[in-house]
């Protein structure tokens, strides 16, 4: 298989979860490891979340009716897609422990290194707003969040512009979510587990 990366698709999606307030809260992103359509795996049309273009950039689009046929038709691909699935639930679980224990400035670092790996560029359009919506907490919060990475060198911000300066310093800040997520998505999306 090839990479969406080696073809240049570097779109990352953020999957949302609405509230009665109105308000949006992402459980997890898609990057160009997955895939947006786990409700089909699962046999049903569609799920609670809402997929929304965080990074804009490429992606591959299939129809419903050709990715189940895809997946009944090629076994390996349906693993790949089980085991991605398995990925994904890992980190909605993990992001929802993160969001209730660790601090805004952390859960940040994860966030943005997350998004980091995804996109493979150390700079990336990103508003205030929205990473607040990412990251389930008020505007002040990450003003106040992304004002300490940047005195600390390991962002540079400005006007919806973020770039990555010190990615160590950012690991380094980071709580242990994110290592957490990158070795499982690693080990199940590596091809050395056991079907």
């Amino acid at each position: 298989l090839i990479s969406r990366r080696e073809l240049g698709f570097v779109l990352v999606v953020s999957l949302l979860i609405g509230l009665k307030s109105g308000e949006r809260v992402e459980v997890a992103t898609v990057g160009n490891e997955g895939v947006a359509g786990i409700p089909l795996l699962l046999g049903t049309d569609r799920g609670p979340l809402r997929a929304v273009c965080q990074v804009p950039g490429q992606a591959l689009r299939m129809r419903a009716d050709s990715f189940r046929r895809s997946l009944d038709e090629h076994p390996e691909l349906a693993g790949i897609v089980r085991r991605y699935a398995q990925a994904m639930f890992d980190q909605v679980a993990q992001t929802t422990a993160c969001n209730h224990v660790h601090r805004v400035q952390q859960r940040m670092c994860r966030w943005l290194l997350m998004t980091h790996d995804r996109v493979g560029s150390s700079e990336f359009h990103l508003t205030q707003e929205f990473l607040a919506q990412m990251l389930g907490v008020r505007r002040p919060s990450v003003t106040v969040a992304a004002g300490q990475l940047a005195r600390s060198g390991l962002i540079r911000y400005q006007r919806g512009r973020i770039q990555i300066s010190d990615r160590a310093g950012l690991e380094a800040g980071a709580c242990e979510c994110y290592d957490s997520l990158r070795r499982e998505f690693d080990r199940l999306l590596s091809g050395t587990v056991a079907a």
